[in-house]
């Protein structure tokens, strides 16, 4: 009984009280009806099934889910003071689909996410890109210069970049609901799956800066 007192209190000495008491990475996802969770129950959105993943891996984070369903990039600069409040860490950025679809100038796209991102650093805000594709119906030159926005951000402003949201899923009927554009909850777990590795390095960058 001693023994297992003393070991106890070695254990308490070895690891404080603060280090398991580590507040959870605030998170926010501001995007549209692609991360909001279109056409799916609650639960089977992006951020909620993308928090569970990261539980699973017990890095504990606290996700909003600030996805607005046909939100372009301009409607999400617009109301991003709003729905990224104070004591925010990261923000996921996944806008642009809704620009794509709509053949909205990409110089229009780029200026607006252009602002999301210098906004968020100025606020001492981490962020992460979530890169869109053309489809290829506006032609080659359009898709040309609507998807060299992300990379090209994430150059100048020095921030990590998942290449395509929907790598994997789109245009696989099986992983899409009725409307071609929008992933099933089975979709949505392989872009959990796939987006993983970039969204841990992100936290851990995060979790860096804290110290």
């Amino acid at each position: 009984m001693h023994i297992a007192v003393l070991m106890l209190a070695l254990m308490t000495m070895a690891n404080p009280a603060w280090a398991g008491a580590a507040k959870p990475v605030k998170l926010v996802v501001l995007g549209d009806s692609l991360s909001a969770g279109f056409g799916l129950p609650a639960q089977e959105a992006f951020p909620q099934k993308l928090q569970k993943a990261l539980q699973a891996k017990g890095i504990e984070v606290d996700m909003t889910n600030a996805g607005v369903s046909g939100d372009t990039t301009s409607g999400g600069r617009d109301r991003l003071d709003w729905s990224v409040p104070d004591g925010t860490d990261g923000v996921i950025v996944e806008l642009g689909a809704n620009d794509a679809l709509r053949g909205i100038d990409p110089d229009v796209a780029r200026a607006a996410l252009t602002d999301i991102v210098q906004r968020l650093k100025a606020r001492k805000i981490s962020v992460m890109l979530c890169g869109m594709l053309a489809p290829p119906n506006y032609g080659a030159e359009y898709a040309a210069r609507f998807n060299s926005i992300y990379p090209d951000l994430a150059k100048t402003f020095d921030v990590p970049l998942y290449s395509f949201f929907l790598e994997g899923v789109a245009a696989d009927a099986k992983l899409n609901q009725a409307d071609g554009i929008h992933p099933t909850a089975e979709g949505v777990d392989i872009i959990v799956g796939r987006i993983m590795p970039t969204v841990e390095a992100f936290i851990g960058t995060i979790a860096e800066q804290r110290r």
